[in-house]
This record gives structure tokens, C-alpha cells and sequence, in this order.
């Protein structure tokens, strides 16, 4: 009797010992399963789901490195399974631009509507721009885009094209304050519209615009984009009165009320139905998005004090502003604007102007886009800026590749997918 108390003693310890091993064993199979699910489905496959579209890697880096390496765990919950979280980059660590095997993939817009319009660009003959164009690309960063996984995938990528270096929290706490957008659509076909087409102006600040008398064909459009210094008052001859979508970083809005307040830019463009367009450069822009969307001062930063509603004159709308996606401002440089500067060790300096994202977010908007005032290859017979009073030199800041941005715009030009002002010459 005493052996078999001892027996059935031990069986129950090394039953009880299994059952624990067996329990901690498929938990940590769980972790490893969510980890080589992670990591299989941005590197080692590539296969696009629901929301995302995987196309071919640009073979035009100078640097491969290979995502999903040394994925650590995040704390969470006793009990819980916690997400995998990729470790800390600096962009300082890498020599030139690093190109991830999933960095040609972006997410999808599944509220994308179908354009009626026959004359749209997105009917391009150019087999080249057809490949390159992704029309339903997600534009928009919405509230619900952000969570550890999708983190962990931006986290890649320097901004304004992901979160590399930054903190998760803080750009959390600002993305969760986005209102759900009712259409993801930024502008509406016009009922006066019989063919279905959005018709478009896209209006840059360039001196090629000084004495063009632009000003009544540009307001003809449907809609008119304009960004940073839009300055219009004693100017409309040349670039009209009309806005419809006014872009900006939290920088050039700033910026530009400071610098050409004496000029006549006491205050953004405010027209009826005006949709703002934000573009999230860096962690300011996101603290200055926070405090927009709670209407309070910034509480810390570079604008530490400043109340970011007070640069609208009251014409902030939750629903009429909108943020540019990281994966869309991403595509535009990967698909139409990749500067030769990204092999360097300052490539994380360089990006797309304001204008190039304003330009490629009309051509993902409209179907006919006329641009003005934007530089082209005779940028040297005209004055920086159309509001200059005297010819001034144009000025080439580093982190831009103005020449390649003046090539690929006479480009669309000369492909018909654009309209593109080119000076007094061409009318």
C-alpha cells in the first residue's frame, strides 16, 4: 500500500509537471506562430491580403537588408500573448537608403471608387505610368491604421514615409485622434459634369506664373490646389482667386504666415468647402495634429504654446481635413521621384516637395490635372517666386532633387497625363 501511495504520488507530479510544460509550450508556440506569421507575410512571401498590394522590389537601392530580424516580444498581460515588436533604428546607422523586401508594398483604399470618366489620367496610354500608377493607393491616415503591426512595418522607413526612430506612443496617441472620414473620396464629381470628370488646377508658387495671366483659366477648373505661401491678394490675374485643397506641413503653414505675412499672407486660404491636406513630415506634425484635433495649445516641442486652430481663422473642419498616408508619400518617391541623394549617407534628408506631393495626390484625385506655376527647364528666366518684386535666383535646398522633379513633371507633360504650364512660350 505504502509503494503504491508513493506511485501514484509521483504520476500526479509528473502529470502535473506535463500539464504546466504543455501549457507554457503552446503559448510560446502561439508567440513564435505570430511571429513567423508577421515576418512571413512582409518578407518571406509576399503575398498581398484584403487592404495591401505587394508589387516588385526597385532594383535601383544600393543597400539590402532583411526585415523581420531579431523581432523582439512587447510586454503584455500575465497570460496574454503579446505582439512582436521590431527592435530600435536609427536612420544615422545605415550608409544609404536600406531597402526592405516589403518596401514596394502599400496599403489599399477599400472605399477606392471607380472613375466614370473616359478622359481620366488613369487611362493612360503609357504602359510605363500604368505600371507605376496605383490608383486605389491609400491616401489617407485614419485612426484606425495604426496599431503594433502596422507599426512594425512603418517603423522601417524614415519619416515622412514611416516612423523609423520615432516613438510609438506619442504618434499613437496623435493617429487615434483622427475622425473616420464618411468618404475617403477628397473630392466629388461636379454635377455640372456630364462625362464624369473631375477636372483639376494644380497651383505651384514658381516665378513662371509672374505676368501669365493665368488667373481666369485657372479658376475654370473644377478644383484648385494650392500650398505653402499661396499668396493670392494682388495676384489674381496671374494665379486666380479660387482654392479648393490647400496643403501643408505643420512647418510651411507656420512658416509661411511668419516669413510673407508683409507680403500679403496674413492668413491661409479660407474659401467655402475648402478641404485642408496635412502632410506628417516628422514628430511635430503629429504633435501639432494632436492638438488640432483637441483643440488645445501644443503641450511640448517645437511649437510648445502655439494653438494650432488659431492658424485656420475658424474654418477648421474635422471632416474637411485630411492626413496623407505614410505609405503614400512613400510610393511617391519610390514609383515617380527615387533622387539619386538616397545612395548617399544623407538620404534620410531627402524627400519630394510639398509641390510633388500636391501634384501626385491631384493626379490620385482627378482625372484632368492642369498644373501652373510649377519649375521647368527655363526655371532661369524667372523669378523664384510669382510674388517676387524683382528677378530673383531659384533656390535648389538639399534635401530636394529639383532637376529630377522638373524632368518627371515634363514627362507626364509630354505623356499626356498632365497639362503642364511652361511659360508665355507655350500659349
Amino acid at each position: 500500500m505504502f509503494l503504491l501511495r508513493v506511485f501514484l504520488a509521483k504520476l500526479l507530479i509528473t502529470l502535473l509537471l506535463l500539464f504546466i510544460f504543455a501549457a507554457f509550450y503552446n503559448r510560446n508556440c502561439t508567440i513564435k506562430a505570430n511571429v513567423r506569421e508577421y515576418c512571413s507575410f512582409w518578407v518571406d512571401e509576399g503575398h498581398a491580403t484584403d487592404s495591401l498590394v505587394r508589387e516588385p522590389v526597385p532594383t535601383n537601392s544600393s543597400v539590402v537588408t532583411d526585415a523581420g530580424v531579431n523581432i523582439t516580444m512587447s510586454p503584455g498581460p500575465l497570460g496574454t500573448c503579446a505582439l512582436p515588436l521590431v527592435p530600435a533604428m536609427d536612420k544615422h546607422n545605415f550608409t544609404a537608403l536600406p531597402q526592405w523586401k516589403f518596401d514596394d508594398l502599400y496599403r489599399l483604399d477599400p472605399q477606392f471608387k471607380q472613375s466614370e470618366c473616359m478622359a481620366s489620367l488613369r487611362n493612360s496610354s503609357n504602359p510605363v505610368f500604368m505600371e507605376e500608377f496605383i490608383p486605389n493607393i491609400q491616401l489617407f491616415l485614419q485612426s484606425d491604421h495604426l496599431n503594433v503591426s502596422e507599426w512594425n512595418r512603418l517603423y522601417h522607413f524614415n519619416n515622412p514615409f514611416g516612423y523609423m526612430g520615432l516613438n510609438y506612443t506619442a504618434i499613437k496617441a496623435a493617429v487615434d485622434t483622427i475622425p473616420k472620414l464618411a468618404s475617403t473620396q477628397l473630392l466629388q464629381v461636379p454635377t455640372r459634369a456630364k462625362d464624369g470628370c473631375i477636372r483639376c488646377a494644380v497651383v505651384g508658387n514658381g516665378g513662371i506664373l509672374n505676368g501669365s495671366r493665368q488667373g481666369t483659366e485657372i479658376d475654370s477648373n473644377d478644383y484648385v490646389f494650392r500650398l505653402n505661401a499661396a499668396i493670392i491678394a494682388g495676384h489674381e490675374e496671374d494665379v486666380g482667386k479660387r482654392t479648393s485643397v490647400y496643403v501643408h506641413t505643420a512647418y510651411s503653414l507656420i512658416q509661411s504666415l511668419m516669413l510673407y505675412k508683409n507680403r500679403g499672407f496674413k492668413q491661409i486660404p479660407t474659401d467655402k468647402d475648402i478641404k485642408y491636406v496635412l502632410i506628417p513630415e516628422g514628430p511635430r506634425d503629429y504633435n501639432f495634429l494632436e492638438s488640432l484635433m483637441k483643440n488645445r495649445k501644443i503641450p511640448s516641442g517645437a511649437y510648445h504654446g502655439r494653438t494650432p486652430r488659431n492658424y485656420y481663422s475658424g474654418h477648421f473642419n474635422e471632416s474637411s481635413y485630411y492626413i496623407l498616408h505614410p505609405d503614400f508619400l512613400r510610393y511617391v518617391r519610390n514609383r515617380f521621384l527615387r533622387a539619386k541623394q538616397l545612395k548617399t549617407k544623407r538620404w534620410w534628408l531627402v524627400r519630394p516637395t510639398n509641390g510633388a506631393f500636391t501634384l501626385l495626390l491631384a493626379m490620385h484625385t482627378c482625372d484632368i490635372v492642369r498644373v501652373y506655376g510649377f519649375s521647368t527647364a527655363n526655371f532661369r528666366k524667372y523669378p523664384n517666386y510669382y510674388y517676387d518684386t524683382k528677378h530673383t535666383k531659384l533656390v535648389f535646398f538639399v534635401n530636394h532633387d529639383y532637376h529630377l522633379e522638373m524632368k518627371t513633371w515634363k514627362k507626364f507633360h509630354d505623356d499626356k497625363n498632365i497639362w503642364l504650364y511652361l511659360g508665355k512660350s507655350d500659349i
